[in-house]
């Protein structure tokens, strides 16, 4: 019977909180969705308003994904440089003497990637005002947290033959970083950044929606006047986008392999 308990337990305790969570939930409002309403959106989003592709006001579909794309490169960008810092602050094979600095450096590391970009971009909107800079703040302060944590764990998994042969003609710290560790790190170091601009691009579509710039803003301003032809059209650029940028970030993760 023990046994049988502890088999089951897992899915028990799953079902428990699946079963807390669906009674704890308000369903009063469900009672507002009607058929009608469903329709109506449905068909808006399916519906697209292809005269908001673009128009040349720059408030067009096509600038506004071109302003989301930059605001997510060029947050990764920075977090790609800064995040090496607090990688060599946060590994605790560069820190053997003394394993409390690695913990500081990972301690901060968890703090910056411990909030997401929308909680980042309210308080860089707040800080330098609503616009693109606040988005690529927003961006690159939690790309150092998570961009940091992957360098590191790859810092310290590296092989440490080349490193030892490196100190055994005597070369000192800097010289093993910028000739050894770094050369082997890098194509594993860009394939994550790729990787991050990827999912940056995604969260920079949101960021709008709090003023940080991007697509985001037309987006919600469109669904609350239930413009869900316009709607619809984001949407599409949106997939769109993520699709290219996938394919394109793919093709250069593979020539680095």
């Amino acid at each position: 019977m023990n046994t049988k308990i502890k088999k089951y337990l897992p899915a028990l305790i799953v079902l428990a909180i699946i079963a807390y969570s669906a009674v704890g939930l308000d369903y009063s409002e469900a009672k507002n969705i009607s058929f009608p309403m469903i329709q109506s959106v449905i068909v808006g989003l399916f519906q697209p308003d292809w005269s908001f592709v673009y128009d040349g006001s720059g408030e067009d579909l096509v600038s506004l994904l071109l302003l989301t794309i930059g605001i997510a490169f060029l947050g990764t960008f920075i977090a790609t440089f800064l995040a090496i810092p607090f990688t060599l602050l946060s590994a605790k094979n560069l820190w053997k003497s003394t394993g409390i600095v690695a913990k500081i450096g990972k301690f901060i590391l968890n703090v910056l990637r411990a909030f997401p970009e929308l909680v980042y971009a309210i308080i860089f909107v707040k800080m330098v005002g609503p616009g693109a800079f606040a988005g690529v703040l927003a961006i690159g302060a939690h790309q150092i947290g998570m961009l940091g944590k992957l360098y590191t764990e790859e810092m310290e998994g590296m092989d440490e033959k080349l490193v030892e042969s490196m100190d055994a003609v005597g070369a000192n710290f800097w010289q093993t970083m910028f000739f050894t560790r770094l050369p082997q790190l890098m194509p594993t170091y860009i394939s994550l950044a790729l990787n991050h601009f990827e999912i940056a691009v995604r969260s920079a579509a949101t960021l709008g929606l709090v003023g940080a710039g991007g697509i985001g803003a037309p987006m919600i301003f469109a669904i609350q006047s239930r413009a869900w032809d316009k709607v619809g059209i984001i949407l599409v650029g949106i997939i769109i986008t993520v699709f290219v940028i996938d394919a394109v970030t793919g093709y250069i993760r593979k020539k680095l392999q």
